[in-house]
């Protein structure tokens, strides 16, 4: 079976949606007239991020480990599966729960009330690609006990089991693989080289570049994220898809693009590449393109701009709450 489409008045459950991705999908179902269950534990997410969402009538929100087990009240029409903690190096059993027995209960959901199940999977089950760039069809590199193996391995796992309920009880599946999106409304901390080179750029500090900074990454603007996740949810493929920018960048030119938009002054400093850093990141986004007819529309700069206008907002905001130094 396959997805279909969101539609006014239908109820969705979004498994993390006081997340970075899942608020974004928060504001946008609820914007076209869905009622949305957004199901979160906090650990990485917080309510304030979702705060203004409260107001509207569409929007529940439900305090829940969904390692714990998943229901909501009344019929629902689609489950969103995006709840995992993006500093999975902090969160590693918790990584491996949520994309364990998070994602089993989130289908369970799914296959009681009959409804569509979207897994926001991830380009980290490609591991450290030995194939450049990324098909769908590839199957990975990942060292399945690195420290980075949390999070592979629980994508991972999340994929296969979403396969399995699709081919074994009939459940309408689809999963999209998501590369490194990024936006206003990320969490300074997370981890993330993004908000990471942002905050040091913003606060003067040296801009930490892991390794030669010769690595690649391929960076997707939220809202394009946002719309190919709801573009094949949309569609009659059940994928895996690709979803992400194919222009790529090394990890060094990112930095200094940030440097440059945000003025500031402060060095770049190398540190030792992590443990299983993939050397190379780019999706293969023709099933993308010729199957649900999407690609990354917003520029690099451009989203970064935004991006950075967002952090620099924070920072003055929380300056004159009397929150920070600054």
């Amino acid at each position: 079976m396959t997805a279909s489409s969101p539609e006014p008045g239908k109820q969705a459950v979004v498994t993390g949606g006081a997340g970075f991705l899942g608020l974004h999908l928060c504001e946008r179902l609820v914007a076209r007239g869905v009622r949305v269950a957004c199901v979160d534990n906090f650990i990485t997410g917080s309510p304030g991020n979702v705060s203004p969402l409260t107001a509207s009538p569409l929007f529940t929100l439900i305090n829940r480990d969904i390692t714990e087990g998943l229901d909501v009240g009344g019929p629902v029409e689609y489950v969103f599966h995006l709840a995992s903690p993006a500093d999975y190096l902090r969160f590693p059993v918790q990584t491996l729960k949520a994309g364990s027995a998070g994602t089993i209960h989130a289908l369970e959901l799914a296959r009681k009330e009959r409804a569509t199940f979207v897994l926001a999977s991830s380009s980290e089950v490609y591991g450290d690609p030995l194939e450049h760039p990324q098909p769908e069809s590839y199957w990975g590199n990942v060292n399945p006990i690195g420290p980075r193996s949390p999070y592979d391995e629980a994508k991972r796992f999340a994929e296969a089991t979403t396969a399995a309920y699709a081919r074994t009880y009939g459940v309408s599946t689809a999963i999209a693989r998501v590369f490194n999106s990024y936006g206003p409304r990320m969490r300074p901390d997370d981890g993330r080289a993004i908000p990471t080179f942002i905050r040091q750029a913003l606060a003067g500090e040296p801009v930490t570049v892991t390794g030669s900074g010769q690595q690649t990454r391929s960076l997707c603007y939220v809202d394009d994220t946002i719309d190919g996740i709801l573009a094949l949810a949309a569609s009659p493929h059940s994928g895996p898809v690709n979803i992400g920018s194919d222009h790529e960048m090394t990890v060094l030119q990112i930095a200094t693009l940030i440097l440059g938009i945000t003025g500031s002054a402060s060095p770049v400093r190398f540190i030792p590449l992590p443990a299983d850093d993939p050397s190379r990141r780019r999706p293969d986004i023709s099933r993308a393109r010729d199957l649900i007819g999407w690609q990354a529309a917003v520029k690099l700069e451009k989203g970064l701009k935004r991006t950075v206008a967002w952090f620099a907002a924070q920072d003055v905001r929380l300056s004159q709450a009397g929150l920070t130094d600054g």
